[in-house]
């Protein structure tokens, strides 16, 4: 039973973890693999509003999407955006990054190879991880101007289409753990947190939230250390 209070701690933290930057034309769209088709969806608009020429997809597989993605996050959400219409000309893929800093890293090797110059990016991904995205990719690509899209989705919505609400609640949990102890870790910029968004992240770790948290060798959940 997810309480009252679990609930309005989720809403803080979902609206903590998104942007809520407004999409403009930028040089390229770049979609973060993952477990979510709506990703590719989300990119795929982008393309068919003019808001990028291209288009790349980045990720390899993971344990949560070999079984539905057993090609690969990226190559799926190629073929899902050509579904959707977009030309395969405006389509890149990157098949080969296994987490956030890889994503960031490995689609600028292809752009720069592939001789594209950028400088801005619509970076999507899931809405629950828009902040992490957009904290990995300042920190590893701090030339260029960074946007922040995702599906237009609320939390109810997305935790429909999800079909497990309390796996939403540790995803999100999750994804505040890593905004707090990767900064200091040297994977993103260090953003400030608002006191609201600590303590409900607190809350709900403590009620039990937790299966998507970062744990060090004694398997306690790791914390910033600052």
């Amino acid at each position: 039973m997810i309480s009252a209070q679990d609930w309005a701690d989720t809403e803080l933290l979902w609206d903590y973890q998104q942007m809520h930057h407004t999409p403009r034309p930028c040089s390229v769209a770049i979609g973060l693999g993952s477990h979510d088709l709506g990703v590719a969806d989300a990119t795929a608009d982008l393309y068919r509003r003019g808001m990028a020429p291209l288009l790349v997809f980045t990720g390899a597989t993971s344990p949560t999407t070999r079984e539905r993605m057993p090609r690969g996050e990226a190559l799926h959400y190629q073929e899902r955006a050509i579904e959707l219409g977009v030309p395969v000309s405006a389509v890149m893929v990157e098949p080969r990054a296994r987490n956030t800093g890889e994503n960031i890293l490995f689609s600028r090797e292809l752009l720069t190879e592939a001789g594209i110059d950028v400088s801005s990016i619509l970076l999507v991904s899931k809405p629950y991880e828009e902040r992490r995205a957009y904290a990995t990719a300042r920190k590893l690509w701090p030339e260029v101007e960074i946007i922040s899209a995702s599906s237009p989705m609320t939390l109810r919505d997305y935790m429909d289409s999800i079909g497990d609400a309390r796996l939403v609640i540790d995803m999100l949990v999750g994804a505040q753990q890593r905004l707090l102890i990767y900064p200091e870790q040297g994977f993103m910029i260090s953003q400030q947190t608002p006191t609201a968004v600590r303590d409900a992240y607190a809350r709900l770790s403590q009620n039990g939230y937790t299966s998507r948290l970062l744990r060090d060798d004694e398997g306690k959940p790791q914390e910033p250390t600052t």
